[in-house]
């Protein structure tokens, strides 16, 4: 029987997915995925469903994958909702400098795209999106009389706070060989196939009815990882029945309540915006930040280059307990459970962590095991544990199981 032929299969779909090295590489990027989405949440995220679902044909949970791998949209706009609840303390300002130290920490400017985007990290937000094709995108934070818009048109990128009046520019060097990189790290379109990725005997995946979406008629994928170390309750994401497009993406917690990533368009339009949309000059007065440019790499792009090469340098290997990636990151484990272990070298003095050693030092509950002891700081979705030797075990998963994971790898 194929896979997903029925609505209760549990195989990965995809040929190329069950080569070992290519499987276990691909499930390694879904704790990446989550960690990116809690660090920088930019997906697109839908309304409530409306009233009445959609009478739409039968789909099987393989059809329905299929259907959103051939999804190709090239022309969209719309308004979106963002949510993002980890369930962290507003502590100062902490809060976002974890999540802008996850991301990089920007050029200092107040309209660089790496230190803003990170604000999405924690709480709601209302953007508005529009796309015509791989080189122009606009992305606006709508805010309490202000906005920051980022925009990438042709080579170049530019970021906007009317509230500083700062502009950011940087370029791409060329249209058709960088504009990839300046695309939003995580939308449900990505955040879905990521998921997908992971998707094996220790998963189930169903279509579970239907929905409105944004005024859309949407297929509802339901997939639920078994692996009990999981902090992965289950992600429900609506696909757009005409186009395969993920218009809406929910990541609850095993531990139930509210979900801690809920992305989704309230209006989505796929007519191509007009053209003057990605059209960008900086206001009179404004203060104008030039970045690096992306031929030699921005801060981000060198997150982005670096999360691939991880990726890249674990295909092929078999399964072991710790696998050794680029700088020193170890992946313990496989499936939804699986591990990212990295050595600071800072003693447990916080050093490389930055906001997360100090966020672990005031909050975090402290633990011993034969690895010695050390904090653990748990959210309702990523846990790390940081030993007092400057260890650092983190992944969507409990807390016993990171201190399973030092155990064993003592």
């Amino acid at each position: 029987m194929a896979p997903y032929e029925s609505d209760d299969s549990t195989t990965a779909p995809g040929t190329d997915d069950r080569r070992p090295g290519r499987r276990r590489a691909a499930r390694y990027a879904v704790p990446v995925a989550v960690v990116g989405v809690a660090a920088v949440t930019i997906g697109l995220v839908p309304a409530l469903a409306d009233s009445g679902d959609p009478d739409l044909p039968a789909i099987s949970a393989q059809q329905l994958i299929e259907k959103i791998a051939a999804s190709d949209v090239q022309q969209i706009s719309g308004t979106v909702k963002v949510s993002t609840d980890l369930g962290l303390p507003d502590l100062g300002g902490l809060t976002g400098g974890l999540a802008s130290g996850a991301t990089g920490s920007g050029d200092g400017s107040a309209a660089d795209p790496t230190a803003k985007l990170a604000e999405l990290a924690t709480g709601t937000h209302t953007l508005r999106v529009a796309a015509d094709g791989p080189d122009r995108q606009k992305l606006s934070i709508l805010e309490n009389a202000a906005e920051y818009s980022v925009v990438h048109n042709g080579d170049d990128v530019w970021g906007y706070d009317s509230k500083s009046n700062e502009v950011y520019h940087a370029t791409t060097g060329t249209a058709s060989g960088k504009a990839k990189e300046t695309e939003p790290p995580a939308t449900p379109e990505q955040l879905t196939k990521d998921a997908l990725k992971a998707v094996d005997d220790t998963t189930s995946v169903t279509v579970d009815g239907t929905a409105h979406v944004a005024g859309r008629d949407t297929y509802k994928l339901l997939i639920k990882p078994k692996d009990a170390d999981t902090t992965v309750g289950a992600i429900s994401v609506a696909v757009d029945a005409r186009t395969g497009l993920p218009l809406k993406f929910t990541l609850t917690p095993a531990t139930g309540g509210a979900a801690v990533v809920d992305a989704g368009f309230t209006k989505v339009s796929f007519a191509k915006p007009a053209a003057s949309t990605f059209d960008f000059t900086p206001p009179k007065g404004a203060k104008v930040t030039e970045g690096a440019d992306a031929e030699h790499g921005t801060r981000s792009d060198k997150a982005e280059k670096h999360g691939k090469q991880g990726t890249d340098a674990a295909k092929g290997v078999e399964g072991r307990a710790g696998r050794d990636s680029l700088d020193g990151v170890n992946v313990i484990g496989d499936g939804w459970d699986s591990i990212a272990a990295f050595d600071t070298g800072q003693g447990g003095s916080g050093g490389d962590l930055g906001a997360l050693g100090g966020l672990a030092g005031s909050l975090g509950d402290k633990v011993k095991g034969s690895f010695g002891s050390g904090t653990v700081l748990s959210t309702r979705l990523i846990n790390a544990l940081v030993t007092d030797d400057g260890k650092v075990y983190v992944g969507a998963v409990t807390k016993d199981a990171l201190v399973k994971a030092a155990d064993a790898a003592k």
